[in-house]
């Protein structure tokens, strides 16, 4: 990405958010690698804080890709905001909604257009008491299904000391460790040409979360507990069925 073709917005968040980043973390970054140089890709994430976006962004930013995001369509809305993320490329996601199917055709012209798109499987924060990565929603398989493009895992830990989701505190002593690592591309191969049936979907899925799951055990330290599924009864770590709603 030639970053002299960023124009106004995007150069301006840079010009704010870098400098910041600079000093509120201290980084440990590896496997730039092995995000494409150009093209079309798409980049799945663990999510723990919402300092993230921030992290993998700089993250992307200085592997010379420009981050794209899926986000709440609600922000979108919010005036002035809204207008600001559409300048800076951002794509809005409708929830719950039969707008839905829009979120998917945005990040498919994302991907097709060339961008780095950025996806939370989760879908939120996790619920895991220990912010391990819990099980996650299809959207990410779908849109690999349906482009083609290459899936990066990228595995963070440290943004929870920016701001920890458990108990709404923020930090902002400088030096924060965070850690964030991109893993070769997923193959995905042996669900080319496959049918996107929700058995499927929820395979692809499986292989992402799991994925991510033990790279971030891998930064951690230790073994990492299975997928970790919320209850609408009750919190518990299980192996089994994908949340209602999926």
């Amino acid at each position: 990405m030639a970053r002299r073709k960023l124009g106004f917005w995007r150069r301006f968040i840079v010009m704010v958010v870098k400098p910041t980043l600079l000093v509120w973390t201290k980084r440990n970054w590896s496997g730039m690698q092995h995000i494409p140089g150009t093209g079309g890709v798409i980049v799945v994430a663990n999510h723990m804080s919402h300092a993230d976006p921030m992290v993998i962004g700089h993250f992307l930013y200085e592997t010379g890709r420009w981050p794209r995001f899926l986000g709440k369509a609600s922000l979108f809305t919010i005036p002035v905001i809204g207008r600001w993320l559409l300048k800076v490329k951002q794509i809005p996601v409708h929830r719950g909604s039969v707008d839905a199917i829009k979120s998917l055709e945005a990040a498919i012209v994302g991907v097709d257009e060339g961008g780095a798109v950025v996806i939370y499987p989760e879908g939120t924060t996790t619920r895991e008491p220990d912010l391990w990565p819990m099980r996650g929603k299809t959207g990410a398989a779908r849109l690999a299904l349906t482009t083609g493009a290459p899936v990066v895992p990228v595995a963070m830990w440290g943004p929870q000391q920016m701001y920890d989701p458990r108990t709404g505190k923020l930090n902002l002593l400088p030096g924060r460790k965070v850690t964030v690592v991109a893993g070769e591309p997923l193959d995905l191969s042996r669900w080319a040409e496959v049918e996107p049936t929700r058995a499927v979907l929820e395979e692809i899925t499986e292989t992402i979360m799991l994925r991510l799951r033990d790279m971030v055990a891998e930064i951690r330290g230790g073994e990492a507990p299975p997928l970790y599924t919320p209850s609408a009864r009750r919190n518990n770590r299980t192996t089994g069925a994908p949340e209602p709603g999926q």
